[in-house]
């Protein structure tokens, strides 16, 4: 059976998750470094591996399918102009919310689309240190001063992890710079559509992550009490797209609706097992 390998693989990670989910970490009176490293790893899979890596993975999955190829080559490819290619790829993740986890699927995805090692690096290093939310909680905890500095050595560093990287790697890069197809035209969709496909996402990820506030903000408050009811209404938009933009089959999108209505009510308290 054509890749059953990865299925095998599949069902072996998705089964080491689950096992962790589920450990009754709470009921084991242990102390040890190993037992804390354990329920560690059971605190990550219950927090951030279905509302950050799952978004995360599928965000990574659209850029491979939907972003063109030429214009990742064209700013990040091999054969880009070296100023351009570091300088889009340091100042990219400023729009993404993501943490240090969530960037690697994305740095998968604009790599396996053809940019180049050294830009790939570059952005890797550089998206999780310098999105907006970051610099902006840094500036208001720290002060400006540290957050400015924040932002500009994520710039800086980030471009030179990224040309060390091309250095280490120079041989592989120039064979994969001499196998990379020609930059040519592509017909695609108009930008605003693929740019609101991956706001979409991107929204039900922050939007899915929105932690209770710690300050007496009321519009924080109130956008942290209704963050599940956002994040569906974020979702709904984004099941509309998929129907009328990629022309989804209308049932598979009513099945996946249905779905997750139905758990939804069955596990109201929850909102882990509908999302």
């Amino acid at each position: 059976m054509p890749g059953s390998k990865e299925y095998k693989y599949l069902l072996l990670m998705i089964g080491v998750f689950l096992a962790f989910f589920y450990l009754p970490i709470d009921r084991i009176e242990l102390d040890s470094p190993l037992f804390e490293s354990i329920a560690l790893a059971s605190w990550y899979a219950r927090e951030h591996v279905i509302l950050c890596l799952v978004p995360a993975f599928f965000i990574a999955g659209a850029i491979t399918v939907f972003i063109s190829q030429a214009s990742v080559l064209r700013y990040l490819g091999p054969r880009a102009h070296k100023a351009l290619a570091y300088g889009v790829a340091s100042v990219a993740g400023a729009i993404l919310a993501v943490c240090s986890c969530t960037v690697l699927p994305l740095f998968a995805g604009i790599y396996k689309r053809g940019a180049g090692l050294g830009p790939a690096s570059t952005f890797l290093y550089a998206g999780p240190a310098i999105n907006v939310l970051a610099v902006v909680l840094t500036a208001k905890v720290l002060g400006p001063q540290i957050g400015i500095a924040r932002a500009v050595g994520a710039v800086v560093f980030s471009i030179a992890v990224g040309l060390l990287m091309h250095l280490i790697f120079r041989k592989e890069e120039l064979q994969r710079a001499a196998d990379a197809p020609v930059i040519s035209a592509e017909d695609t969709r108009p930008l605003w559509k693929t740019g609101l496909y991956f706001a979409s996402m991107i929204a039900i990820l922050v939007f899915a992550n929105w932690a209770r506030p710690a300050g007496d903000s009321a519009a924080w408050r109130l956008i942290f009490s209704a963050k599940w009811v956002i994040t569906a209404g974020i979702a709904l938009a984004f099941a509309v797209m998929l129907k009328f933009w990629l022309r989804l089959r209308a049932a598979y999108v009513a099945l996946s609706g249905a779905l997750v209505l139905v758990a939804a009510l069955i596990a109201a308290d929850n909102p882990l097992v509908p999302f």
